[in-house]
């Protein structure tokens, strides 16, 4: 199935596609009639108002509105948790995890199940920060649709490989490419192989956009032809579903007697997109010492104040490394931002024992953090040849906002006790 996928590229681009011909209107967007009976609505996750260089909205020609659905009841969130975090304390401390469990074998766990919270920051009812989540799955959603109202949703893959299927069509992701879904689009998670785990950002603030270059010039980072999107697919199938909205911090359900995956074509410019990270066109150092880690973003989510982002995406991929005279790992530092570690692949090279694929860090604002103890001895002595790091994938998503760990990332048996004594080896050196 996923060799079998077509896709549309380039970021962000006011797309048009159809799966029966003639299904979108030309010249207009809501004709008296639309062909095959479809129905017109448009979905906006920006004002109508917003300036079009930041407006994203779609047109959806669909076999029934998105009204034709049951009453929504509360249910239980289970471990999934919403800014602020209030039910326990954040500390300064440095944190670090294991990964989440994979689920058990013998009792089915699909996407809304396997989904954890590790921690969130701003507040969702004012559209401002982010929730970090893990999700742990061996089951594909049967009969069961997923709607986000609180924030778009970047999932970062570490095991496995999904299926995404959407509103927009349909997104294969594996582990080693991210995908994005908007807020409001619904959808649900099959699963290609016999397990998946991963990473997810909510952000709950502005739309994600790509990274400005500067004066890197006109290429090089995320380049936007890269971005894919999905063609039109949809499902004509009545029966007992069950559709599942995050809202205001909560999830509700309710019954839907249809799957609402029934969009025929769309046009638009706010659908879900997938990018393999090893399109990333990495800028380094050719000269001496370490680059701040800001030349490694592929999205950020601004805020008010311009260059302190709500949210930065940022990742650590193969390159070279050919600083001369230089202390080459990521130098000891305290930082405004917060900053929320994880390990797709490989080894963090600040972190060569106990930050493992599915694990995860946090330093937050002004926590002092840098490479454990052997590393810099290591790093200190080291011949400096130019040195290729491969087979290596950790990423980062850092706020502007304390990260608030929930109660089960601080209590939970995932995590490590001890993570700050890495650091308890660093010998004094100074001589007068």
């Amino acid at each position: 199935m996923t060799n079998e996928l077509k896709y549309m590229t380039g970021f962000g681009n006011e797309f048009e596609t159809e799966a029966l011909p003639g299904a979108l209107p030309i010249g207009q967007f809501s004709p008296q009639k639309v062909k095959y009976d479809l129905y017109a609505e448009q979905f906006n996750v920006t004002a109508f108002t917003a300036p079009r260089c930041d407006n994203r909205r779609n047109w959806f020609y669909r076999i029934r509105p998105s009204v034709v659905q049951g009453e929504y009841e509360a249910i239980d969130n289970g471990l999934v948790r919403s800014a602020p975090i209030t039910e326990v304390m954040t500390p300064p401390t440095m944190l670090r995890w294991d990964p989440v469990p994979l689920p058990d074998s013998e009792s089915k766990t699909d996407f809304i199940d396997g989904l954890v919270t590790m921690a969130a920051n701003g507040s969702v009812n004012s559209q401002a920060g982010i929730g970090i989540h893990i999700y742990a799955a061996n089951s594909s959603m049967d009969g069961r649709y997923f709607c986000n109202a609180d924030g778009e949703m970047l999932f970062v893959p570490e095991l496995g490989e999904i299926m995404l299927n959407t509103e927009c069509g349909k997104l294969a992701v594996k582990a080693g490419e991210i995908a994005v879904i908007p807020r409001g689009i619904k959808f649900n998670v099959e699963l290609l192989t016999d397990n998946a785990r991963g990473y997810i950002c909510e952000n709950y603030g502005h739309p994600y956009v790509l990274a400005e270059r500067g004066p890197v010039g006109a290429n090089g980072f995320a380049n936007d032809r890269d971005f894919k999107y999905p063609v039109a697919y949809f499902e004509d199938i009545e029966g007992d579903f069950e559709l599942i909205t995050k809202f205001g911090g909560n999830l509700f359900r309710c019954d839907i007697g249809h799957s609402p995956l029934d969009v025929v074509a769309w046009t638009g410019n706010s659908a879900p997109y997938k990018y393999d990270l090893a399109r990333f066109n990495v800028m380094n150092t050719v000269s001496f010492d370490h680059p701040d880690p800001s030349i490694f973003t592929v999205l950020t989510s601004p805020s008010g104040t311009p260059g302190v982002a709500n949210l930065d995406f940022a990742i650590f991929p193969p390159r070279w490394m050919v600083a001369e005279n230089t202390f080459r790992p990521p130098y000891y530092h305290r930082n405004m931002m917060s900053e929320f570690m994880g390990l797709i692949e490989g080894v963090y090279d600040a972190k060569e024992n106990g930050f493992v694929p599915g694990g995860s860090s946090l330093h937050n604002c002004m926590s002092p953090h840098g490479p454990e103890a052997e590393v810099f001895e290591k790093a200190s002595n080291a011949e400096l040849a130019p040195q290729r790091y491969e087979n290596t994938m950790a990423f980062m998503f850092e706020s502007r906002y304390i990260i608030q760990p929930t109660k089960f990332a601080l209590e939970g048996d995932t995590r490590q006790p001890n993570y700050s004594q890495c650091w308890k080896a660093i010998k004094k050196k100074f001589k007068s």
